[in-house]
């Protein structure tokens, strides 16, 4: 689904051309919808002289999508503090937990600089 918003050769396209155009069910589309709308990939737009809702690809739309990776992130790091808490002491479980935690820590603090240096690149072109 994703690729086809990426590839339309329109601004926008409706559910059933995506289910026609992808050969889906429209409930496979319509699930589709949800998730993409849900992380910020698409949006629907109204579409003069029509009645169906169209849907395109946000403009920002990875941006977006990393931003809002800062709550898986945060989730991430917080499970593995949690099971450092439940491991034993200097195990192999112990290690890979904090090595999963120190990587989504490290993650979480520098994803919101790079979605703000990518905000500025682009501004500059």
């Amino acid at each position: 689904m994703l690729a086809a918003l990426l590839f339309a050769d329109t601004d926008s396209v409706t559910a059933p051309e995506l289910a026609e155009g992808l050969g889906i069910s429209s409930g496979s589309v319509s699930g589709a919808i949800k998730m993409l709308s849900t992380v910020g990939l698409i949006e629907r737009v109204p579409a003069s002289g029509s009645r169906r809702e169209h849907y395109r690809l946000r403009d920002g739309a990875w941006a977006i999508l990393m931003s809002a990776q800062n709550g898986m992130v945060q989730a991430m790091f917080e499970a593995a503090d949690q099971g450092i808490a439940a491991a034993v002491a200097d195990t192999p479980a112990a290690r890979r937990l904090a090595e999963m935690r120190d990587f989504y820590g490290f993650m979480f603090r520098e994803l919101p600089a790079l979605v703000e240096r990518w905000q500025a690149e682009r501004s500059r072109r």
